[in-house]
């Protein structure tokens, strides 16, 4: 397939969502010192939902296993296939513009989780001096972290500690590694977190391995901090507020009851390195807003949600976009939702 070149924007994505129409609208927010409209909790609120990708395709692509999220600086979205595609999405309407194949030194398809632009840092440039913009993508095979270019070159990729490596080699579970990825405010610190436990740790105990970026634009291996899951759940996404603390997403399956989706708000991290947390709410406790499930959930807008990006920020509230992956499951959908977050 084609190579597209994507360019992504984090000033104008809230605006375009907003202006689309095709999430589906919310009420007004209540007063202030009430609970805000269409709350999850007193500190989330659900402002409108999207299924418009669910089993579509684009220029011969599935777009669908979404994993990940990553707005920058010019009007779109970049979005994150599991099954090595990356989409440029268009901030108004969601709708695909662009998409690259991503692969691993050998050529062959990624496992791929975590997404990070990395424009504003990048020194990498065109051949007519302009920054061209590099994208920083985790793998849960290896696990990996990989820079590629706007149009999928594979460009380098980061050391990784021993221990989190996938056994035999290391303590890291299979298909439990690293899920999700982001860049600290600043640009000097990049994170991945586990999904699930290293073997040997406690049953909730997830790690989160940083990156201090170098004089010279590359990445050295930096600390390593814990964090506490809820009880059966792993870590899904992660991404940082522009306060620098953690925005995470934990995330669970029964069969015959559904996911468990949970939004939580952790440290900054570097100061310890235990990261301490507190819920900001429970998505089942969201209202469906007329969302319908293909399968048994506690609440019919839940779905395997996995990628998540702050977006912007509206009357001192963060604005949160949040995708799930289908696993191009018929049972499973695409969908979109728009938070509002007091953290």
């Amino acid at each position: 397939m084609r190579p597209r070149t994507l360019r992504t924007a984090l000033a104008t994505l809230t605006a375009g969502l907003a202006a689309a129409g095709c999430l589906t609208a919310a009420a007004p927010a209540a007063a202030q010192g009430r609970p805000p409209a269409n709350a999850c909790s007193p500190a989330v609120s659900l402002t409108g939902f999207t299924d418009a990708l669910d089993k579509t395709t684009y220029d011969g692509a599935y777009v669908g296993n979404l994993s990940a999220l990553a707005p920058d600086r010019r009007g779109s979205l970049a979005a994150l296939s599991d099954r090595s595609s990356l989409f440029r999405l268009d901030a108004r309407t969601l709708r695909p513009r662009g998409v690259v194949t991503l692969a691993d030194e050998s050529g062959a398809a990624l496992d791929a989780e975590g997404l990070v632009a990395d424009l504003p840092h990048s020194r990498l440039r065109s051949s007519g001096g302009t920054p061209t913009g590099t994208y920083l993508v985790s793998s849960e095979t290896e696990p990996s972290v990989r820079r590629y270019s706007g149009t999928g070159e594979l460009l380098g990729r980061l050391p990784v500690p021993d221990d989190l490596r996938t056994a035999p080699e290391g303590r890291g579970r299979a298909n439990g590694s690293f899920e999700g990825l982001t860049l600290l405010p600043g640009g000097r610190t990049l994170l991945a977190s586990m999904e699930y436990p290293l073997d040997g740790d406690p049953a909730d105990l997830v790690r989160i391995q940083s990156w201090q970026r170098t004089r010279h634009g590359d990445f050295r291996l930096g600390a390593q901090y814990t964090y506490r899951t809820d009880p059966g759940l792993g870590v899904s996404e992660v991404t940082a507020a522009p306060d620098g603390r953690l925005l995470v997403l934990e995330r669970g399956f029964t069969a015959g009851v559904g996911n468990t989706v949970r939004l939580q708000l952790a440290d900054r991290p570097g100061r310890g390195t235990v990261l301490h947390k507190r819920l900001l709410a429970d998505l089942a406790d969201c209202p469906a807003l007329g969302a319908s499930a293909k399968q048994p959930q506690p609440n019919p807008l839940l779905d395997n949600f996995e990628g998540m990006a702050v977006t912007g920020r509206s009357g001192g509230r963060l604005e949160v976009l949040v995708v799930s992956d289908d696993n191009q499951n018929a049972v499973q959908t695409t969908r979109f939702l728009r938070l509002r977050v007091r953290a």
